[in-house]
């Protein structure tokens, strides 16, 4: 929900600045030049047909102002524009929750990592087993400790797949044993093609 309201809060904070920059170039052009004719305030007003406008807005805000279901369609309008309002206030102040990988976990605290670290620590140790030519890791982390590391790894044609993970998992035992990571290795069956 609050992932929505955020999208939500930056279109509509798009497009409100995108109409406020140009009716404000369009507000500048016509500031330009006096009198009725040509670039100037009341020229902007006959093309706007802005005194219409106003006879029409009075009339609209008059029936607003009677009793009965035009009262109560207008008063739900209004709700929906509040909680609208709200959302959207929601979105913009709510902080992003930034998913940690708990690492461990005891009473002197909490050792947690973010995500793209720890994926770059794990694929620089993938990359130094012999035969990996590329590796690609994920973090996913886990509600209380812990998280699963898949692992991507791409190989020489003259090694095995099961050879290869086999020493990334190895590899890895000094990353995941000491803080309950998982890892789960995916070694393609066809080898990669050494540049």
């Amino acid at each position: 929900m609050i992932a929505l309201a955020r999208l939500l809060a930056r279109v509509v904070g798009f497009v409100s600045l995108l109409a406020l920059a140009v009716a404000g170039i369009v507000l500048a052009v016509f500031c330009i030049g006096t009198g009725t004719g040509g670039p100037s305030l009341p020229h902007l007003a006959h093309l706007l047909n802005l005194s219409s406008f106003r006879n029409t807005v009075g009339e609209w805000l008059t029936d607003l102002e009677a009793s009965g279901s035009v009262a109560v369609v207008a008063g739900l309008c209004g709700l929906g524009a509040m909680l609208l309002g709200l959302l959207l206030l929601a979105g913009l102040l709510v902080p992003r929750r930034e998913r940690l990988v708990t690492l461990s976990q005891d009473e002197q605290g909490t050792l947690a990592a973010r995500r793209r670290p720890l994926a770059q620590v794990a694929t620089a140790l993938v990359e130094q087993v012999r035969g990996v030519t590329d590796a690609r890791v994920k973090v996913r982390p886990r509600r209380r400790a812990g998280g699963r590391l898949a692992v991507r790894a791409s190989r020489t044609r003259q090694t095995e797949p099961r050879e290869v993970q086999g020493e990334v998992q190895e590899q890895l035992t000094g990353l995941t044993q000491p803080f309950a990571l998982s890892t789960r290795v995916d070694v393609p069956q066809r080898g990669a093609r050494v540049e």
